[in-house]
């Protein structure tokens, strides 16, 4: 059995709704298990507000927890347009995996959650790409193959898992934003499988 991270940060939940979503694509596929974590948040002085294990949902993320996965699927809520903060302090901390190479050649792919459509859904997720593409991870995304990529009228997108939540921030997942976002756990997953085979 393989495991891929599913690591994100959320606030309102419709980021780790969609996270949910996501580790069902991973485990529809066979020999693959989805690792579910999350990040702490952080004050301005960038110093950890929350004990080192959250009371409730998944375990904070480690470094080994990134070494050990075949893949990574990151999601965070945009914050003007960027990926949140936490998610950003957790990331720049993997200097010395970039330094060994522990990720080179690992799947990878994102997902987030907006209030509004148009709330900067594609430059966040192209926002967490960029780290990922220094660790010389391969990028995954969405293609148009996916029937419900040109059938949405809310999240989704070539470049990863999406949510509308609306101004409330209470909008639930919608059918199609569903069905993409298992789409790409399971996409990740069997490419983490045939990376895997290959000689």
């Amino acid at each position: 059995m393989r495991d891929i991270l599913v690591l994100y940060y959320s606030r309102q939940g419709s980021t780790a709704a969609l996270a949910r979503h996501i580790c069902r694509g991973i485990e529809s596929v066979a020999g693959m298990r989805a690792r579910l974590r999350t990040v702490p948040p952080v004050a301005a002085t960038t110093s950890r507000l929350d004990p080192p294990v959250p009371e409730t949902g998944p375990p904070y993320a480690t470094h080994d927890d990134l070494i050990e996965c075949g893949g990574l699927i990151l999601g965070s809520p945009t914050r003007f347009g960027n990926m949140a903060a936490p998610l950003k302090f957790f990331l720049d901390g993997t200097s010395a995996l970039w330094l060994s190479g522990a990720l080179v050649d690992k799947p990878a792919a994102v997902f987030t959650s907006t209030q509004s459509l148009h709330g900067g859904q594609e430059s966040t997720l192209l926002s967490m790409m960029i780290p990922l593409l220094h660790h010389g991870m391969i990028l995954v995304g969405i293609p148009y193959a996916q029937r419900g990529l040109s059938e949405t009228r809310s999240g989704g997108t070539p470049y990863g898992a999406s949510h509308a939540a609306g101004i409330s921030g209470e909008g639930e997942l919608s059918p199609i934003e569903q069905e993409l976002a298992r789409a790409l756990g399971a996409r990740v997953a069997a490419v983490a499988g045939r990376l895997e085979t290959r000689p």
